[in-house]
């Protein structure tokens, strides 16, 4: 075989050689981008009424339903962490917005915040809907076993005691997720408030920044049952 025929096929081989490379190249990273969008996928389930939607990343998980019994000022969603990562991170309401289509954002209030609308305006009775609500979702959710959640806050309420004034103001205000440092393997759950103004959120996303990475839940919107 002469030198121009030797080139030729060498050159042939090359090519051909690039392109199964490139190829290969091609189909890993979509495999990848498959793998993680599959790990990132949100998974809806009901209990006890309550419409859930949980998403995994980085090993943290953020779960969250909306609560049907409200407050006048606040729309109010159920929320919970948990931390499977190797890694402490801290969460807090202020991680939550809620984008609607419509361009409006509501910010999640502060747990002090809450707290203190609680104590000075929270009505008996409203109030306690919001408990037995709330409850009936923590206690009768399989997928809820918080380690340091409303349950720990309530039983810390109960144990300071507290004058039957406020009683039922103090007892909503365990229900309100505070910002808590959760170390791998631990979780927390609470209420989220959004200082609606009585208005309903409409279509849009919930968004939390948390664990390192942006949880996003596509929503048609908070259940007209106000």
């Amino acid at each position: 075989m002469d030198r121009p025929e030797t080139d030729l096929k060498f050159m042939q081989e090359t090519r051909t050689s690039t392109i199964y490379h490139g190829t290969m190249r091609f189909l890993l990273a979509a495999i990848l981008a498959a793998c993680v969008t599959l790990s990132a996928q949100i998974i809806p389930f009901e209990s006890n009424g309550l419409q859930y939607k949980t998403l995994t990343k980085g090993g943290v998980t953020v779960m969250f339903a909306y609560l049907p019994a409200h407050l006048k000022e606040y729309s109010i969603m159920q929320a919970s962490i948990s931390n499977g990562s190797p890694i402490s991170w801290t969460v807090k309401p202020e991680d939550f917005s809620y984008r609607q289509t419509d361009g409006t954002v509501w910010q999640a209030s502060a747990a002090l915040s809450v707290v203190n609308s609680l104590l000075a305006k929270a009505g008996r009775r409203d109030v306690i809907k919001l408990v037995t609500t709330y409850e009936r979702g923590v206690y009768g959710n399989e997928h809820m076993q918080t380690t340091n959640g409303y349950e720990t806050r309530r039983q810390s309420a109960l144990a300071e005691g507290v004058s039957t004034r406020i009683k039922a103001g103090a007892a909503a205000s365990a229900l309100a997720l505070v910002p808590t440092k959760l170390a791998s393997g631990e979780s927390t759950d609470g209420a989220i408030f959004f200082p609606s103004n009585g208005k309903i959120l409409g279509p849009g996303t919930l968004v939390v920044h948390t664990g390192g990475e942006v949880f996003e839940f596509p929503s048609d919107g908070e259940p007209a049952t106000k």
